[in-house]
């Protein structure tokens, strides 16, 4: 039915539910009520008219509370994960996931979903998990020849971290229908697979490359609360946390936020400790800068540069005390005067001289 809704084959919904029939079904059933709690779907209220009013209270409680992940196409069931063989053709040693979601628009990109009805001791559900891993570290070689994890053949997921690539997070959720006690199965289960999830500790946070991220929750707690609830336990961790907080490294992001603003703190005041230093040196320059000797102006930055000293065979500068509009004033001046001084001693050698008895001497004579 999914398949024919998404227009897509069945080979990408997933297989069968196998053991329907033999167990009533009560796995699937449980799958599907997973996939609900996590799809958390908003009715139409315009398509409720007529309804009673519990019904449209309740109705009217699901649009208000927080919105799921993704739409019906983001889940497939019953996924081959093979450790070996091929996607068509799984060989053994392989995992099967019960659920997978896709919806990076909602910052998962990539999650596996195992339901345990709590028949399954913890030891069973390790070895799982030991074929989780197995898929999750398989390489094969890329349409383009490279060599990389088989699950980014099939699925898009963001590079992690320089020295931080973990798995895709496995996501179990106990339905307490069986005998066993989810808390006890947790306990041994997280005891068992330490290796798997276990990070490397760094300045506050830890680091997850090569890791599965396990995250467990109950069946009751994620229909109830959805995966924008605090509901969820990381294994490694002391305390629930929201889905997206849980599949994540909060304590990475918190760590990066921080340097990234030590880092802006850091560069601001850098930039202003360079902008007082251009001011103070701005203001020792202004305290150097030569002063007119006739009109007190102070230079020009083109004029003070004239005035400085240049190679030996640079003219020297003739008013090395005056601006510019000074210097012209005199050089004119100076102009003026060396041409009236010149006149005035051709007007004198025109002049006849005197002899001594106080007659004048024609400086012409015949």
């Amino acid at each position: 039915m999914a398949g024919y809704e998404l227009g897509r084959p069945v080979g990408e919904r997933g297989n069968p539910a196998r053991g329907a029939g033999r167990t009533g079904a009560s796995h699937p059933m449980a799958v599907n009520e997973a996939v609900l709690a996590l799809l958390r779907p908003k009715p139409d209220l315009t398509q409720l008219e007529g309804e009673p009013a519990d019904v449209l209270t309740a109705a009217q409680a699901a649009v208000d509370a927080p919105a799921g992940l993704g739409t019906l196409a983001s889940y497939t069931t019953e996924v081959a994960l093979p450790a070996t063989g091929t996607w068509s053709n799984p060989g053994k040693g392989g995992a099967q996931a019960d659920t997978l979601i896709t919806s990076p628009e909602d910052g998962v990109p990539l999650l596996f979903v195992e339901i345990d009805n709590c028949y399954e001791s913890a030891q069973v559900l390790a070895a799982k998990i030991d074929k989780y891993m197995r898929f999750c570290q398989r390489k094969v070689k890329d349409v383009d020849g490279k060599e990389r994890p088989m699950w980014r053949t099939r699925w898009w997921v963001p590079d992690g971290r320089h020295g931080d690539q973990p798995h895709p997070p496995l996501l179990l959720v106990f339905n307490r229908v069986g005998p066993r006690n989810p808390n006890t199965v947790i306990a041994q289960l997280a005891e068992l697979t330490h290796r798997h999830w276990q990070g490397e500790a760094h300045d506050g946070f830890h680091m997850y490359d090569g890791k599965l991220p396990i995250v467990v929750t109950g069946m009751r707690l994620l229909k109830e609360h959805g995966p924008a609830g605090a509901v969820f336990r990381r294994f490694g961790r002391s305390q629930n946390q929201t889905l997206l907080e849980a599949i994540g490294n909060p304590r990475r992001e918190a760590h990066d936020a921080r340097q990234q603003a030590e880092y802006a703190a850091r560069e601001r005041a850098y930039r202003e400790q360079l902008r007082r230093t251009a001011e103070q040196q701005k203001a020792e320059r202004e305290a150097r800068r030569p002063v007119c000797a006739s009109c007190g102006t102070r230079f020009t930055d083109e004029r003070w540069k004239a005035i400085e000293p240049a190679g030996w065979d640079a003219p020297r500068e003739t008013h090395p005390h005056l601006c510019d509009g000074c210097k012209q004033r005199a050089i004119t001046a100076e102009r003026q005067a060396r041409q009236a001084g010149h006149e005035h001693q051709e007007h004198d050698q025109d002049m006849p001289e005197q002899k001594a008895d106080g007659t004048w001497l024609s400086r012409f004579r015949g």
